[in-house]
């Protein structure tokens, strides 16, 4: 016997039509929740601003401050808390009609699982042609309904549970009222001119009327849309509340054993309620939302924990000041020359290294700038804006993946050369090309030059500087010149590493809505990564330079030769001497 003789017909239809109006009412409530969200996100970006606003004249936490990692942690977390609640996904969520929209859901599952009920009341007493596909295709369909809906009806049962603890501090019509950023598109869409150009005033005039004939329906739409979802929700609150009520009793003791605990917690916890980005008429979060919200950024921060440098936070014990900046080139720069970025003189100085000590220390060194050169260029990247300074940056990155990958400087082997050679190679390739290029224009600026010439002139003035503050001491083994070397390397990633905080807070704040919650997440596990060098620099004196000069190494180096360190650093210990006498025989002639 076929199925739809003993299928109720009348029930069929009407479960059909319900699901169709509840289809239809979703649709229709996704479409005017669409028109809310660009108001909303200029609502929510001057909170931003403002809350941003806030924590920057807060205690700063900046370079030459004095600054703890747990302050950075919590400035940190402060803006993870803005970024999430701030964000599109999370604002629309938590809306009154996304809410109803759960409702909805939950509804429609309902329906269906009275379909299955039925179903299972005339198992064995129906055929079909269809056989064995129609319980498959029902199955299939059960299991999509149920999928998604989980979603919404939790959105939906969260929305309530907070609700319910509300219910009763407003009146009925204040509970009911449309927030203006519902409408505000909508009237804006409807009180502009008509952006036609009619010369006709009548026209124009009738036009104007027409599109308010158009949207003045719409704005009554929203306004129904808003109204009975805040209802129903309002009637879900009232319905959990009861329910909260009958297993209050029941797990009473329990609960008052887990609320005394996490009365603790909170109190042991900053408040981070206050940053969270609310619309108008919106309740605050429940603070086990907060605590969840800022656990996500504790994951994030522990998981930089585990990526710790271990290589480069040795190297960087190895220094105890920053005077490895002024001595790695103690000659004066003129202005026809390339400026200096922070990666390249590292880089040419573990060049330097490689060729004087054996494998494994020349493998651990590598290992450890390799690591150190991921914070220099992040920093140099997030503070230095300069375009000149990106290109010596390129031209360091493509001399590190020689000296990383091959132990070679441009196509000299570094295992088997000296300093000497590589002073007489590196001027030889500058000259050359200066000489080559004496009657361009264009190379007369340095920034131009290739970056073969870039790293060969940095390699010509440290190699320099090397052998003229050696002349008198030749006893001095290659070991001791490694060592001397990887000091002036950690002196020079530390004085760049005082820009870390700032670094980090810098990214913290985003302008684009849609970047933050990435961009903060970044910075949460670069300061899972560098905690332990943040300890480091901590315990270091800063000069007292600009900060916002703090990010250049030509300003270090400027500071520093005006501003001699009082004490001798470890690698001057070692015999390193200053040679500014002998400044204009190390500077390359560039003949114009």
């Amino acid at each position: 016997m076929h199925l739809l003789h003993f299928y109720d017909v009348h029930h069929i239809l009407e479960e059909q039509f319900v699901c169709a109006v509840f289809m239809l009412l979703l649709l229709v409530m996704l479409c005017y929740s669409a028109v809310m969200v660009p108001t909303t996100k200029r609502h929510i970006d001057l909170s931003y601003r403002e809350m941003h606003r806030k924590i920057s004249n807060d205690k700063k936490v900046e370079w030459g401050g004095i600054f703890s990692v747990d302050e950075l942690r919590i400035a940190v977390r402060k803006y993870w808390v803005m970024a999430q609640t701030g964000s599109s996904q999370f604002v629309v969520a938590r809306s009154v009609t996304c809410a109803a929209s759960g409702l909805i859901c939950l509804l429609m599952g309902l329906t269906l699982l009275q379909v299955e009920r039925r179903k299972f009341s005339y198992e064995g007493k129906v055929s079909s042609n269809y056989k064995w596909s129609i319980k498959l295709i029902l199955l299939v369909q059960s299991i999509g309904v149920a999928v998604g809906g989980i979603a919404p009806v939790m959105r939906w049962f969260v929305a309530a549970r907070l609700k319910s603890s509300k219910v009763g501090h407003k009146s009925f019509r204040d509970e009911l009222k449309v927030e203006t950023y519902w409408t505000q598109r909508l009237v804006q869409l409807r009180d502009r001119s008509v952006p036609i150009q009619i010369a006709p005033r009548i026209p124009r005039k009738l036009l104007h009327y027409a599109k308010g004939s158009l949207l003045n329906p719409c704005i009554k739409v929203q306004v129904a849309i808003v109204r009975a979802s805040k209802l129903s929700l309002l009637f879900s609150a009232v319905c959990v509340k009861g329910l909260v009520f009958c297993f209050h009793h029941i797990k009473n003791l329990n609960a008052h054993c887990c609320n005394l605990k996490e009365s603790v917690d909170v109190e042991a916890e900053m408040d981070y309620s206050r940053y969270v980005l609310l619309l108008e008429g919106e309740s605050e979060l429940p603070q086990k939302t907060l605590r969840n919200i800022c656990s996500e950024v504790d994951k994030l921060i522990q998981k930089g924990r585990k990526e710790q440098p271990i290589n480069f936070i040795e190297l960087l014990n190895k220094s105890v000041n920053f005077n490895g900046v002024g001595e790695f080139d103690t000659n004066k720069y003129s202005d026809r020359e390339p400026p200096n970025c922070w990666s390249m003189p590292v880089v040419t100085l573990t060049s330097i290294a490689v060729s004087l000590a054996d494998n494994k220390r020349v493998n651990q060194l590598s290992s450890a700038v390799s690591e150190g050169l991921y914070f220099a260029k992040l920093i140099e990247k997030t503070l230095e804006k300069n375009d000149d300074l990106t290109i010596i940056r390129r031209a360091a990155d493509m001399i590190w993946v020689g000296v990383e990958f091959s132990k070679k400087w441009l196509d000299v082997d570094l295992r088997n050369t000296n300093l000497m050679y590589l002073s007489n190679n590196a001027g030889k390739i500058v000259n050359d090309f200066t000489t080559e290029t004496r009657s361009d224009l264009l190379m007369q600026n340095p920034v131009n030059w290739p970056d073969k010439v870039i790293a060969a002139h940095s390699m010509y003035r440290i190699t320099q500087t090397i052998l003229l503050a050696h002349t008198d001491n030749d006893s001095q083994t290659d070991e001791e010149l490694f060592e001397r070397l990887s000091i002036m390397i950690s002196g020079i990633f530390a004085a760049c590493l005082t820009n870390l905080v700032s670094a980090i807070t810098l990214k913290c704040h985003n302008n684009a809505i849609e970047e933050r919650e990435q961009s903060v997440s970044r910075a949460a596990i670069l300061l899972g990564k560098s905690e332990e060098i943040l300890e480091i620099i901590q315990q270091r004196d800063l000069p007292r330079m600009d900060p916002k000069k703090s990010a250049n190494i030509e300003e270090w180096r400027a500071f520093m030769a005006l501003n001699p360190p009082a004490s001798v650093s470890a690698s001057s210990n070692n015999g390193a001497a200053n040679p500014h006498s002998n400044a204009e025989q190390v500077s390359v002639e560039i003949r114009g």
